[in-house]
C-alpha cells in the first residue's frame, strides 16, 4: 500500500524537559511540578539519555519516612529501599533508559509501552542523544484522523486494489468504525481486506455488509470473486 505508516516523529513532543545526572532530589521534584510532568529523562554529557526518573522513583523516600523497612521489605523491595536513601538523579533513575527512535512506527512504540508497562519513552538519535519524548496520549493522536480522510485512504489503497473489477463497493466511516458495503463475496479477500483496514492508523474496527453478487465485467482487469 502507498500509505506511509505514522512514525514517532509525527506525534512526539520535541520540547523536552530533562535533568542532569547530578540533579538533586528537590530539584527533580521542583522541575516536575513546574513543568507539569511526571517523569524526566536523565542526561549525561552533551545530552545522551542514560535513564529516566519518575514520580514512582521518588515516592519511596516519603513511604519510608516514618518507619524503617522490615527485613522482609528490604529483601522484597531492595530497589525501592535503595531509592529511599537516594539523593541524585543518577541514584534515583531507572536505567538503562528504555527509548525509541524518531523513525520507529507508532505501532512499534505502542507495543514497547504495552510490553514494558511504561507511560512515555524518550526519543533518541543514533548516538543516544535526546530528540523528544512520546507519551501514550501522543500515540493516540492517530485516532484524531477524520472519517473522510480514513474513507479516502481505504477506498483508494485497499478497496481499489483488492476489488478492482467491482464498482459498487462503498466505504462508510463513522467515528473510526469502517463499514464496507457491497458484493464482497470472497471470504479470503474479505479477510485480507479486514486485516488491511484495521492496520490503517485511526481505524477503530471494520465490519462488512455483503449484498448481492457483483455483475461480471469484461475487458482487462475484469474478474469475479467466489463466496
Amino acid at each position: 500500500m502507498a500509505h506511509t505508516p505514522c512514525t514517532v516523529s509525527d506525534v512526539m513532543t520535541r520540547a523536552v524537559y530533562a535533568v542532569g545526572q547530578e540533579a538533586g532530589f528537590k530539584e527533580i521534584v521542583e522541575t516536575m511540578e513546574r513543568r507539569k510532568v511526571s517523569a524526566l529523562p536523565v542526561l549525561a554529557g552533551e545530552g545522551r539519555v542514560i535513564g529516566v526518573v519518575s514520580e514512582a522513583d521518588l515516592l519511596p523516600k516519603e513511604e519510608f519516612r516514618e518507619v524503617d523497612p522490615s527485613r522482609l521489605e528490604q529483601l522484597d523491595r531492595l530497589d525501592d529501599v535503595r531509592k529511599a536513601g537516594a539523593l541524585t538523579a543518577r541514584e534515583l533513575m531507572s536505567a538503562p533508559a528504555l527509548t525509541v527512535r524518531a523513525g520507529d512506527t507508532v505501532a512499534q512504540a505502542a507495543r514497547t509501552m504495552a510490553h514494558k508497562s511504561v507511560k512515555r519513552l524518550p526519543v533518541v538519535d543514533g548516538q543516544g542523544m535526546l530528540e523528544g519524548i512520546v507519551s501514550r496520549s501522543d500515540l493516540l493522536k492517530v485516532f484524531l484522523r477524520s472519517d473522510a480522510e480514513l474513507a479516502a485512504e481505504i477506498r483508494t489503497e485497499i478497496v481499489g486494489r483488492l476489488f478492482p473489477a467491482v464498482d459498487d463497493i462503498s466505504v462508510e466511516v463513522a467515528d473510526g468504525m469502517v463499514t464496507l458495503r457491497g458484493p464482497l463475496r470472497g471470504r479470503a479477500l474479505r479477510a485480507v481486506a479486514a486485516r488491511l483496514v484495521r492496520a490503517v492508523e485511526g481505524v477503530v474496527d471494520v465490519t462488512f455488509h455483503v449484498t448481492g453478487p457483483a455483475p461480471a465485467r469484461t475487458g482487462p482487469g475484469a474478474g469475479t470473486f467466489g463466496s
